[in-house]
């Protein structure tokens, strides 16, 4: 292991469990245990448990807390009542995103706590300070541990050890687990049931280790990164650094249902409007193969007469279609449902077609605030 890798609570434990451990955005952490196919298929068949603990966690407090969250995110934060939550993203001053997040509203007008992924922690906490409208910012992401129980069985499991608390979807509950405060909260990145449990780190472990004993019926295992990125492309849920990023307007990856800027104020909207106004050049699609070959991020997109007309932002094999699946950018006139086109792999030109998303239409959770 690299002495450089950052290190979750759980790290023991994905040793313990044999996981294969590699470093992602500078955490060292499980890509896989006993194969990423089997592992996608526990969470869309029966529970699986997913070390998020590399997460970020930022507190916004104080009298200026809802009008600093209102100006650093594009969502409409005053609607949220005490417990509730939402997606949201962090935009920059060019129209572009910094990143995007879940915000959970712990008291109206007065705290916050908003979960930011993990390559962008720093970034985004300094991101947020320097734009800080007079609220109390304080980066709380050392102080907490997170696990992601999802599967169709999620909710069994976690009322097993939390009885009567489970909240609504995407709202939270606050709780106790040995002896500390916890929140368990109604939401979750696989497209199927379930929550993300916030736990102090130093009982992380202790609750990981709980979860796989009294999920045993339910044939709870550990889940790694590889399957929690399958799970999340056959969603078409975006990812930052792949669908989301600081040049491309979020209206183009079909993000509009997030940015309210009929209601409110917030940095970049004038800059995120204009690139609306004057057009979308390219737009966010999912894409099947029509011939063999898997799409990877960076692989360049052309028409059926050869012209460039965008890239490959995630693709892989559906471990739930057994089909080869993408996500891209490619210009408006090709984004319609069954527009045909090419996709270069490997110097040679195989066939996709633009198909509804999300890919996978029979999850149990299909649904955000």
């Amino acid at each position: 292991m690299n002495s450089q890798l950052k290190v979750t609570p759980l790290k023991d434990e994905h040793i313990r469990l044999g996981a294969k451990m590699v470093d992602f955005a500078g955490w060292y952490m499980p890509v896989e245990y006993k194969g990423l196919r089997h592992e996608h298929g526990v969470v869309r068949e029966h529970v699986g448990l997913f070390d998020v603990s590399h997460m970020g966690e930022v507190r916004i407090k104080g009298p200026k807390a809802l009008a600093t969250v209102e100006w650093l995110t594009t969502n409409d934060v005053s609607r949220l009542s005490n417990n509730q939550a939402q997606y949201t993203l962090l935009p920059n001053d060019q129209g572009g995103v910094v990143d995007d997040l879940i915000v959970y509203c712990i008291e109206k007008n007065q705290e916050y706590l908003l979960c930011v992924n993990a390559s962008n922690t720093d970034k985004d906490f300094a991101w947020m300070v320097k734009n800080n409208r007079g609220a109390e910012i304080i980066n709380e992401s050392s102080q907490w541990g997170q696990i992601a129980v999802q599967g169709p069985k999620a909710l069994q499991l976690v009322d097993r050890i939390f009885p009567e608390v489970l909240p609504p979807t995407f709202e939270m509950r606050s709780t106790r687990f040995a002896g500390e405060g916890v929140w368990i909260a109604r939401t979750g990145y696989t497209g199927e049931d379930g929550v993300e449990i916030f736990v102090p780190a130093g009982k992380t472990a202790e609750l990981w280790r709980l979860l796989l004993d009294k999920g045993q019926d339910l044939n709870v295992e550990a889940i790694g990164l590889g399957a929690r990125d399958t799970l999340r492309t056959e969603m078409k849920y975006p990812l930052y650094g792949h669908e989301l990023d600081d040049e491309n307007n979020p209206y183009a990856a079909g993000l509009g249902w997030v940015i309210k800027p009929k209601i409110k104020d917030f940095i970049g909207r004038s800059h995120m409007l204009a690139g609306r106004e004057k057009g979308l050049k390219h737009k966010l699609i999912g894409f099947r193969m029509r011939d063999r070959g898997i799409p990877r991020q960076g692989y360049k997109l052309f028409s059926k007469e050869g012209e460039p007309v965008g890239h490959v932002t995630s693709g892989t094999l559906s471990p739930t279609l057994n089909d080869n699946i993408g996500i891209g950018y490619i210009d408006t006139g090709l984004s319609l449902e069954g527009t045909v086109f090419n996709v270069e792999i490997r110097a040679r030109m195989v066939e996709a077609e633009v198909v509804p998303t999300p890919f996978v239409k029979d999850t149990s959770l299909q649904k955000q605030s």
